[in-house]
């Protein structure tokens, strides 16, 4: 399942991969400051347009809820799903959404921290496929703050992370597409990720409501959501629980979740 693009490889569906179009970065447009500065509730999602596509938009003020990522339920075996999470986390949980890439097993193929525990080890081999679309990147929470690094930043700078997924690639790195993205290329797919505030007390959550291009998604966050670094997680079997919208996607079997939960 591929459209043939650019200068990028394939990877496999059971990891969540796909072609990915590239080209040079386009200049940056006007941002849009109302939507950009708008404080942040403890944790909310909302319909967002950016673009002429639409997208379901999630919020966690760091200060007043926790964002945690969830592998293997309380039997050892992977949640798989984001109605069996939740069904765990219950009335706590306010939203939920795949939470980057896996193998076949529904194992994180990169680095993967659970509650300071560093479950999978980084990784930074070459290869091809979004993944391996260098410079990738690292989404993690340390208490009330989170961030978005680029990979070798990240294990230089060694964060104390209690919760960390390893995706790629990067969407936008300090307020630039990433060079490889091209402005809106051929391959149009459900996409989710994920990008931070310049606070850092502010994680912003994103998922396509149909097929958007990477360049459109990059911007998105970038330009709509004033994120200066934001990861792409997966494309194609992107999903996302949230009551508050009347939202829980039937998707097939999910590696690692990322939620928002009360403190």
């Amino acid at each position: 399942m591929a459209a043939r693009a650019g200068r990028i490889g394939v990877w496999l569906l059971g990891a969540g991969l796909c072609w990915l179009a590239a080209g040079p970065a386009p200049a940056a447009p006007a941002a849009s400051p109302s939507v950009a500065s708008a404080p942040a509730s403890s944790a909310s999602c909302r319909p967002q347009t950016h673009e002429g596509q639409a997208y379901a938009v999630c919020t966690v003020d760091l200060r007043r809820a926790r964002v945690k990522l969830f592998w293997r339920g309380p039997d050892g075996l992977p949640y798989g799903s984001l109605s069996r999470l939740a069904g765990q986390q219950g009335a706590a949980l306010a939203f939920a959404m795949n939470a980057g890439m896996y193998d076949t097993g529904l194992a994180p193929v990169g680095l993967y921290v659970e509650d300071g525990r560093e479950l999978k080890a980084a990784n930074t081999a070459n290869g091809p496929g979004n993944f391996h679309l260098k410079p990738n990147g690292v989404f993690y929470v340390a208490g009330d703050r989170a961030g978005v690094l680029e990979t070798g930043r990240y294990l230089k700078a060694h964060p104390r992370a209690e919760f960390a997924t390893q995706s790629g690639p990067m969407l936008v790195i300090n307020n630039r597409i990433h060079p490889k993205i091209s402005e809106d290329g051929p391959s149009q797919k459900i996409r989710n990720g994920v990008g931070v505030r310049p606070d850092g007390h502010t994680a912003v959550f994103a998922i396509s409501e149909a097929p958007v291009s990477f360049g459109a998604f990059a911007r998105l966050f970038r330009d709509a959501l004033g994120c200066p670094n934001a990861l792409f997680l997966d494309g194609s079997v992107s999903s996302l629980y949230a009551p508050s919208l009347g939202r829980q996607d039937l998707s097939r079997p999910l590696g690692p979740l990322v939620g928002a939960v009360t403190k």
